[in-house]
């Protein structure tokens, strides 16, 4: 079995490599500067370095076009951008096919549908951008990973409004997490922006624990709130339906996710030898797209059981209630990442002028 897998990223290098080759050779883009040769993580500024990653670093400071030719270059960041990237359309593609099989209309019962949908691109996108382009400047670097700490933001809120309107079964919806579900899960999903925002901005490597608390322990209790009304069911009745599978891998890959997210493994066993693939981050992202996808089929299983219900349970109210959270939430992270970002730019020019 591992020698298949090497066989088959053996094969992907050479194909890449070829596709490279060609894309050189067209006249329209024979003027584009290519991507200079990845670096050990001494020839690269303490921002970028990943703890136990030795190699695969792509300078700084590159034109922009060589960040995007990136896309066929083998660098540490590789699978990082090529599993979200290839997440995009997959999402994208599911949810068309789902809307034009049900003959699916914007209304107030599919309304936290679309903007669960549109959740999940965003953070695909904010994510695979925020890897794709992070080496071109320090300041890029920080601008782009405050993106994706909205792009969390507004994935968070948007499992939460899916859960919420397509998920719970009566007996949650008698409980008194109820009323506090729709303003905890915003106010929770501008925290986990803003805490992570703070963290990565006040704290330099090597990285103490206390900033991987402030990221982890608003994401953790966002996450224990809007996903109630899935545990709820899970811990109350058996497994024998196709969507109570599906959100139970969801449940499983999430974890599994977070051990990868907290935990620099495997390659704080094996220094240098997980550069290009397979280290901590790359699993993470990976078990995040899995956890995404049936999550996604659940939603829309619960969906067209409960379509014609949603309006007459939860109220309408509810929906464009949860609509202007949504919409507060965003306006409130972005306006956060900017102002995170001033923070930081300022910082950079005068650590520019004490060096001069």
């Amino acid at each position: 079995m591992p020698g298949g897998v090497l066989g088959c990223l053996s094969t992907l290098t050479v194909n890449i490599k070829q596709l490279v080759g060609l894309l050189r050779l067209s006249p329209s883009l024979h003027s584009l500067p290519s991507p200079q040769a990845t670096v050990e993580d001494s020839n690269v500024p303490s921002l970028f370095r990943e703890p136990y990653i030795h190699s695969g670093y792509r300078p700084v400071g590159q034109p922009w076009q060589c960040y995007a030719l990136s896309l066929f270059q083998s660098h540490n960041e590789l699978m990082n951008i090529w599993s979200h990237l290839l997440a995009v359309p997959a999402v994208l593609l599911r949810f068309w096919f789902f809307a034009a099989t049900e003959s699916l209309t914007l209304d107030a019962s599919s309304l936290p549908l679309y903007i669960y949908a549109l959740s999940c691109l965003t953070y695909l996108a904010c994510s695979m951008v925020a890897h794709l382009l992070q080496s071109h400047s320090e300041l890029l670097h920080y601008s782009l990973f405050f993106l994706d700490y909205v792009g969390v933001a507004v994935y968070q809120y948007g499992s939460a409004l899916a859960h919420y309107f397509y998920c719970t079964e009566e007996k949650w919806r008698q409980s008194s997490v109820r009323a506090l579900y729709l303003p905890g899960a915003a106010l929770l999903g501008w925290l986990s922006c803003a805490s992570c925002c703070f963290a990565k901005l006040h704290y330099r490597r090597p990285y103490p624990v206390s900033r991987n608390l402030f990221q982890v322990v608003p994401i953790s209790l966002g996450y224990m709130l809007y996903i109630s009304p899935v545990a709820l069911r899970l811990a109350t009745r058996p497994w024998n339906e196709p969507v109570l599978v599906l959100h139970a891998l969801q449940v499983i890959f999430l974890l599994i996710a977070a051990f990868f997210f907290s935990c620099p493994v495997p390659e704080r066993f094996f220094p240098g030898k997980c550069d290009i693939v397979g280290h901590a981050h790359q699993i993470f992202h990976i078990f995040l797209v899995m956890c995404t996808m049936c999550q996604m089929e659940a939603v829309l299983k619960d969906f067209l059981l409960q379509r014609s219900l949603v309006v007459e349970m939860q109220g309408e109210w509810s929906i464009w209630l949860a609509t202007r959270f949504f919409l507060l939430l965003v306006l409130g992270s972005l306006l956060t990442a900017t102002l995170m970002r001033q923070r930081i730019k300022r910082q950079l020019q005068k650590e520019r002028i004490k060096s001069e």
